[in-house]
């Protein structure tokens, strides 16, 4: 027992230079910061993961999930707060005129869709030697929301801005589907085993004490690290001649989206696949949902003007990105409609994400998203027969009651 408390402290002891370095405010080659910041974010993802265990004994599956995955993703969400702030401040800055604050968020969501849920498919399938990844009836709940965001953000490349009233549905929408995640289920039993196994052998309140301060601790070590983490590797990408937009769209995601794609990874090789698939469905209907929707309130307070008519700017480029990011969202969700992940599934979503990444043009980014869309429609006329399973599964989870097990 000593030794796996000495792990905990162990890790802890890791996740601490991040908090350091970034209140003494260190300057050094950016490389070797990133490395440091790299190492602070995996030992706070290796405490999320054994937090969110024990967590298990006290509250549903799925609303611990959503509470670990709203950790793992708030750089995403500091990063581009900052970035939309900064456009409503200076008009004519880099941030206006680039759209970085809408590049940043389409490069995370096409990320964490694209190249994490692939990268947790593979891991589960060689692990088990299975290539059907199969998820709770959990999970259903989150990818009903996700659907219905996606429905409303793909309309919003018809308009010139993302308004505070995308910021009143969409965030409306996040506060759903929380609160319906309090009341959900939880049908996965497990044995704790290693850190999360001392930990949940406390009694209720210190257990419940030492979950909190270390999702806490986590917190603060994942804010503290994920922003300079990304700019230690934007700066290294700009001494190699890579353009801005393009780091601030994939390489500064990547960064902030690492704790979220470890803690999947670290939950699938612990043998709970379904789990580390829905943190990484919940960071996306978090993304889809809350992250746009506080992007306008951001770019409000920069600007100094709350009209409801006003908000971030869209130029075509964006309106292009929103779309894409959009139908990879629909394409991504009606994968899981029957609460399975295959082989062909997750090698289309990884090749189509990989193959537009090298091509940056208008006409690219537009019929990847309409091919997007023409493969939806296949796989929604092939599981049709899902649709009214899917959204009676997340009734089921709401109310509690028990179904058979998924095969």
């Amino acid at each position: 027992m000593n030794k796996k408390w000495l792990i905990i402290g162990v890790t802890i002891l890791f996740g601490l230079p991040g908090i350091i370095l970034r209140i003494a405010s260190v300057h050094t080659d950016p490389l070797l910061l990133a490395l440091a910041f790299g190492v602070s974010i995996l030992a706070a993802a290796f405490l999320l993961g054994w937090s969110l265990e024990t967590a298990e004994l006290d509250i549903s599956q799925g609303l611990a999930v959503a509470l670990i995955a709203l950790i793992a993703v708030l750089p995403e969400y500091a990063v581009d707060a900052v970035l939309a702030f900064k456009t409503g401040a200076e008009p004519l800055g880099k941030e206006a005129t680039e759209g970085l604050a809408i590049a940043n968020m389409t490069g995370a969501n096409r990320l964490l869709i694209g190249l994490a849920w692939p990268l947790v498919f593979l891991v589960f399938a060689l692990k088990t030697g299975s290539w059907k990844l199969i998820v709770s009836r959990e999970r259903s709940l989150e990818l009903v929301f996700l659907a219905v965001a996606t429905i409303y953000v793909i309309f919003l490349p018809l308009r010139s801005s993302v308004t505070l009233v995308d910021t009143i549905v969409l965030v409306s929408l996040f506060t759903m589907y929380i609160l319906l995640t309090v009341r959900a289920s939880n049908e996965e039993e497990h044995e704790l085993v290693g850190p999360a196994e001392v930990m949940g052998k406390l009694t209720t309140l210190p257990r419940r004490i030492t979950v909190l301060v270390i999702m806490a601790f986590s917190a603060l070590v994942i804010f503290a690290s994920a922003e300079p983490f990304a700019e230690g590797l934007v700066e290294t990408g700009e001494k190699l001649g890579v353009s801005e937009f393009l780091l601030i769209q994939w390489i500064a995601p990547l960064a902030s989206e690492a704790p979220e794609v470890i803690l999947a990874i670290m939950l699938t090789l612990r043998g709970r696949a379904s789990v580390g698939m829905g943190a990484l469905i919940s960071s996306k209907v978090n993304q889809w949902t809350l992250l746009i929707g506080t992007l306008p309130v951001a770019w409000a307070v920069g600007s100094g003007n709350w009209s409801f008519l006003s908000g971030l700017p869209l130029d075509g480029r964006q309106q292009q990105e929103i779309f894409l990011t959009a139908a990879q969202s629909a394409f991504a969700v009606v994968a899981f409609l029957n609460l399975r992940l295959e082989r062909p599934e997750a090698l289309a979503l990884f090749l189509l994400f990989g193959i537009q990444l090298f091509i940056p043009y208008a006409e690219v980014r537009i019929g990847f998203g309409i091919g997007y869309l023409v493969l939806c429609t296949l796989l929604l006329i092939k599981h049709r027969e899902d649709i009214p399973k899917l959204f009676q599964n997340a009734w089921a989870t709401i109310r509690g009651v028990s179904s058979p097990k998924i095969t």
